[in-house]
């Protein structure tokens, strides 16, 4: 069996002088930091301007990212970038679309969204077995909930689109909770089938870390899980969790806590078998 792929998702949170004493040139290095412990093969993020994705690009020597600002397709505005190993996995393409009745159009909003929102993919290749499987990455509306509920349907017809029959694994923040209408069409109990499963649903370990992923920085905010990682039911997931790591004085990195799967994206694994 090959290596499991580790998959993160982390909002990282924008940089805003609002934040006073949690504004990102307080926090990058912690960041960075958390993301570096925790050795993820691919790791999709939210929230990042420009100036942000390099400050970690920077620091995270051994990624390579793809993505792009979501108010113009180029550097302007919040990216959802997914960056990658360069010595496990390479890109065999990549792109972006936006959550909005007009998915090609760079900077379109969506329904009863306030701001603009993006789906970046990329078709990644395992470089140990030529394996390859979609990653997509996003961060639906905070505000719109007909524009998440549409956002989801968007991203399942796309997605298998682009996926033509590989594995896919979808992370990102989805504004919604397990449970809430958005995560039920995500994970096919809602109004249509999907092929996405919750990463815990396939898996034989018990979840790690708090059951929520938000924080004010200083505490927890309870029963937030709001960041997923999802996948196809190809794919078997091992050890999956929230990582909870915070600063000396207590303080988190970011208004998110990073989330994990270990993921095994051969179809050899059978559901069941222990993640070690």
């Amino acid at each position: 069996m090959p290596p499991w792929l580790r998959a993160m998702t982390y909002n990282v949170r924008y940089d805003t002088p609002d934040d006073g004493a949690h504004a990102w040139e307080h926090r990058r290095e912690a960041v960075a930091s958390t993301i570096r412990f925790h050795r993820p093969d691919v790791i999709g993020l939210q929230e990042p301007l420009d100036h942000q994705l390099a400050d970690l690009a920077e620091r995270l020597s051994d990624f390579e990212w793809v993505g792009s600002g979501r108010v113009d397709g180029d550097s302007k505005g919040e990216y959802a970038p997914i960056g990658y190993r360069r010595d496990r996995l390479d890109s065999v393409a990549s792109g972006t679309f936006w959550l909005s009745e007009t998915p090609e159009e760079p900077g379109s909003i969506g329904w009863d969204a306030s701001h603009p929102r993006i789906v970046t993919w990329a078709r990644l290749r395992d470089r140990s077995t030529g394996a390859r499987y979609l990653q997509a990455n996003t961060h639906f509306s905070h505000d719109g909930p007909r524009a998440r509920r549409e956002s989801a349907r968007l991203v399942l017809d796309r997605l298998e689109t682009l996926a033509d029959g590989d594995p896919i694994v979808l992370t990102g923040d989805f504004n919604a909770v397990a449970g809430d209408p958005v995560f039920d069409d995500l994970v096919g109990a809602g109004e249509r089938g999907s092929p996405l499963y919750s990463a815990p649903e396939r898996s034989p370990d018990s979840s790690h870390g708090p059951s929520t992923s938000r924080t004010d920085f200083e505490d927890l905010i309870p029963d937030r899980k709001i960041d997923h990682v999802f996948v196809t039911g190809d794919v078997t997931v091992g050890q999956h969790g929230v990582c909870c790591d915070c600063y000396d004085d207590g303080r988190y990195p970011s208004d998110h806590l990073p989330v994990l799967a270990e993921l095994d994206l051969s179809g050899e694994t059978e559901l069941g078998r222990s993640g070690d």
